[in-house]
């Protein structure tokens, strides 16, 4: 993937995957919305191996999606916390989370629960101003207004 035209290119799409389009990105976002912060619990969560979870963390502070904070000055040591940017990727999370439920065969998979409710979370892609779901609708890409 040319990840300099995608990132710069017209399309939203592809300029949202060049910062989270690999699944290490995708697990870590996961996990830090699961309150995990710090380099040891993403390592033991993943099974990543250091040097690719350091790379993707400094990419996702580069890019917005998480915020480095220090927690201890001796030895020096950071979490990192989601940022607005990175929250409001969650939803898409879910969404392939329910895509993957239905879609990838399993004999059992995780899901989500309303903490409030204790109820599963099924997560459903609405347009915000018809409410309709987006895959009961058809859809065209239109290019963006001329300057």
């Amino acid at each position: 993937m040319d990840n300099e035209k995608f990132s710069q290119g017209p399309c939203p799409v592809g300029r949202a995957l060049t910062r989270v389009g690999d699944a290490w990105s995708m697990m870590i976002l996961r996990d830090a919305g699961l309150s995990i912060t710090r380099f040891d619990q993403f390592r033991a969560s993943l099974g990543i191996a250091p040097n690719i979870l350091t790379r993707r963390l400094a990419a996702m502070v580069e890019h917005g999606l998480l915020e480095k904070r220090r927690y201890c000055e001796q030895p020096p040591r950071d979490e990192y916390v989601l940022t607005a940017k990175g929250r409001d990727f969650l939803p898409i999370l879910l969404a392939i989370g329910a895509w993957g439920r239905k879609h990838c065969e399993a004999p059992a998979t995780s899901s989500m629960i309303d903490t409030d409710t204790q109820k599963p979370v099924e997560p459903l892609v609405i347009d915000r101003l018809s409410g309709r779901p987006l895959a009961e609708m058809s859809l065209k890409l239109v290019p963006p207004p001329a300057e």
